[in-house]
């Protein structure tokens, strides 16, 4: 991403702060995740005869500003569906959440096992200058829940990275919490979730921030290049660079 898309994006980060600035009161009562595929969601034990790929993350993960159906949760699903791989996707999104707000929320998600957690969060953390330390640990704590729950389910972490607002140091500091926590956990990497969106005028909605259906499209090809191979069992699924 460059330094004009950056500096761009960087033009809504304070509307966009104020916009979710109430994230902590949204995960006092967590809604139920929503199935994403053709599939209802099931009830809690239910057997589906499918393994499940639940993404966790926050309004851009949730389709803030678009139809269910045209978030990249669902449009990966669609892709899953049709090549038959037999995998139920729920999306677990929930606008306005940091990394704080998903560490109390994931045992609650994790009601059921997963197979694949697909980790996108710590954008709102960057946008609001959070410390970079409770990130990084509240990151880990949710990797450690995970490994918890479904000590077999495979992670993929997204990146983000954030404008240079906050000063240049901070901006790199967050970018690179991503590659060191997929390092040490051996995570599946997504190196930046956002990559050829943001900044775009053309793919982003009027506060510059969340993508448009077409803007969810590329992310969905961004994400199903990274997950296509952990879904297939492939090799080469170890951290992305």
């Amino acid at each position: 991403m460059s330094f004009v898309r950056l500096s761009f994006v960087g033009l809504f980060a304070l509307a966009f702060t104020a916009c979710n600035s109430n994230s902590s009161t949204e995960t006092a009562q967590p809604p139920a995740a929503t199935a994403t595929s053709s599939l209802a969601s099931p009830q809690p034990g239910a057997p589906t005869g499918k393994k499940r790929l639940l993404f966790f993350g926050n309004s851009l993960t949730a389709g803030y500003g678009v139809e269910p159906d045209e978030a990249f949760p669902a449009l990966v699903g669609e892709k899953i569906d049709s090549l038959k791989l037999g995998y139920e996707v729920i999306n677990a999104g929930l606008s306005g959440e940091t990394t704080a707000g998903g560490r109390s929320r994931v045992g609650w998600v994790l009601r059921q096992p997963v197979d694949v957690f697909v980790l996108e969060l710590g954008g709102n953390d960057g946008l609001r200058g959070l410390p970079l330390s409770d990130t990084r640990r509240n990151l880990q704590a949710i990797i450690d829940t995970v490994r918890r729950r479904s000590p077999s389910a495979q992670i993929v972490l997204a990146g983000m990275q954030i404008p240079p607002n906050l000063g240049a140091s901070y901006a790199a500091d967050f970018k690179r919490i991503y590659q060191e926590v997929a390092t040490k956990n051996n995570l599946v990497l997504i190196p930046f979730l956002l990559e050829g969106v943001g900044g775009d005028r053309r793919l982003n909605q009027p506060d510059g921030i969340h993508p448009t259906p077409a803007g969810h499209r590329i992310v969905a090809r961004t994400v199903w290049s990274v997950l296509q191979p952990v879904l297939l069992g492939e090799e080469g699924m170890g951290v992305g660079g």
